[in-house]
């Protein structure tokens, strides 16, 4: 199992905005690609400004393929124009768990 982690840094203030446009619109579009969303988070304390959403998938050629056909999905293109000037940096990794590391049975 590989988990991408996506943290995106936002312009201040855009957080309310973010959020509402994804969870009205963008976020059915993803799941119907990506699959597995094991968690979507916006700050409280610390960095502020900032959004955490975590994808699971069986592998990298997995990811790939999905990725791909999200990007190719023309309601993920009239989506992205939504929220591409909200953010200022993202970041992106792909993370593998430990042996020991807990995992929901989803996972």
């Amino acid at each position: 199992m590989f988990y991408e982690i996506r943290t995106y840094r936002l312009k201040n203030g855009t957080i309310p905005q973010y959020l509402k446009v994804v969870e009205e619109e963008g976020i059915e579009i993803q799941k119907s690609h990506l699959g597995t969303l094991v968690g979507y988070f916006f700050s409280e304390i610390g960095t502020i400004n900032e959004i955490v959403h975590i994808w699971a998938f069986a592998s990298l050629d997995d990811r790939e393929a999905r990725r791909q056909r999200l990007l190719a999905d023309p309601r993920w293109q009239a989506f992205l124009p939504k929220i591409r000037d909200l953010i200022e940096v993202a970041e992106n990794k792909i993370m593998k768990p430990a042996n020991f590391s807990p995992r929901s049975e989803a996972h």
